[in-house]
């Protein structure tokens, strides 16, 4: 009788043991999954989110979504909001290159270190454009006004200082013999904003993504007159100018993608892995990419953390040598 009340505990504990792999790769959101936007509307962040949650709930691949924006403080506002959920795969964020250059810079306690990084989606290029009648038309122009005087020239970009655009305007800055301080620069919330500013003549230069200019340009109503690519791109992007042939030393891109607060459980982890890899499989997030003239550059969350890491590191050198690191 014993041995069989043995036998019977043994097929329990081992079922027990088989079923835990299961249960821990079970979890699916249970609510609403908040997309979070440390930016206005209308900005390359906010574009993403939103193809992606048309994406799962078109494909079907998360129940139910919301797109929701935070913006203010260079992203710190939407990314305080994600820390106050640890441990909650309710909520993810989109990011880029400025969660480790708001650290870097002492703008933000927070890096990526304290989240959960899910992937990696696209990578893009940075443009400067200015109005059509604007009285700068190259980047000749534009050199010979900023060493007349420095003053004299104004930027736009967005979210945040220290973020892809203003190490792009550092870059160019420093190429002609420039401090990047010295650089008359205006920070907007949202990429919307600072580009209405451009079109209404209160700034003289933006400094963006091909995605938001591009259209622009085709409809005559602004110029692009350098990409921060390091030779012409292909397809649509073929007739912007780099910079680099044009003599100065700016070829940058920044990356975007989406993390989830600390503390996810692996279940939710995997659970993320294999929703973005469907969507960046998919034909709706190709067309996507192709439309926004993003370049597809897809890593899991374990690849997307050993990149970051590589990132810290690349953006720690480049922000101490622009002068912009915290000391």
């Amino acid at each position: 009788m014993k041995v069989q009340v043995f036998k019977c505990m043994a097929v329990w504990a081992m079922a027990l043991v088989m079923a835990a792999p299961a249960a821990a790769q079970s979890w699916k959101p249970a609510k609403t999954v908040e997309l979070v936007v440390g930016s206005a509307p209308g900005g390359a962040p906010d574009v993403m989110a939103r193809l992606v949650q048309n994406i799962f709930q078109g494909g079907g691949l998360v129940a139910s979504s919301t797109v929701v924006n935070k913006p203010g403080g260079g992203n710190t506002i939407g990314w305080a909001y994600l820390n106050q959920h640890a441990g909650d795969g309710h909520y993810i964020a989109t990011y880029s290159p400025t969660v480790i250059g708001n650290r870097i810079m002492g703008t933000s306690p927070l890096s990526y270190t304290d989240f959960t990084p899910l992937n990696i989606l696209a990578r893009e290029y940075v443009v400067f454009a200015v109005k059509p009648d604007s009285p700068i038309s190259s980047m000749k122009e534009l050199t010979a006004r900023l060493k007349k005087d420095p003053q004299s020239v104004s930027f736009a970009f967005a979210t945040a200082r220290g973020n892809h655009n203003h190490i792009v305007l550092s870059m160019y800055l420093k190429s002609i013999g420039l401090e990047p301080k010295v650089a008359k620069a205006v920070v907007y919330p949202g990429g919307g904003p600072a580009m209405t500013a451009m079109l209404g003549g209160h700034v003289d230069v933006y400094v963006a993504s091909p995605r938001s200019m591009l259209p622009m340009q085709k409809e005559g109503r602004a110029k692009i007159i350098g990409i921060s690519a390091p030779q012409r791109q292909p397809g649509a992007l073929a007739e912007l100018v780099t910079m680099k042939e044009q003599g100065y030393d700016a070829v940058f891109f920044t990356w975007r993608g989406f993390m989830g607060p600390r503390g996810l459980k692996p279940a939710e982890v995997a659970y993320w892995d294999a929703v973005f890899e469907k969507l960046a499989k998919s034909e709706e997030w190709r067309k996507d990419t192709e439309q926004q003239f993003w370049n597809a550059d897809y890593l899991l969350s374990a690849e997307t953390r050993k990149h970051l890491d590589r990132e810290n590191q690349l953006l720690t050198g480049l922000l101490t040598e622009l002068g912009l690191a915290k000391q």
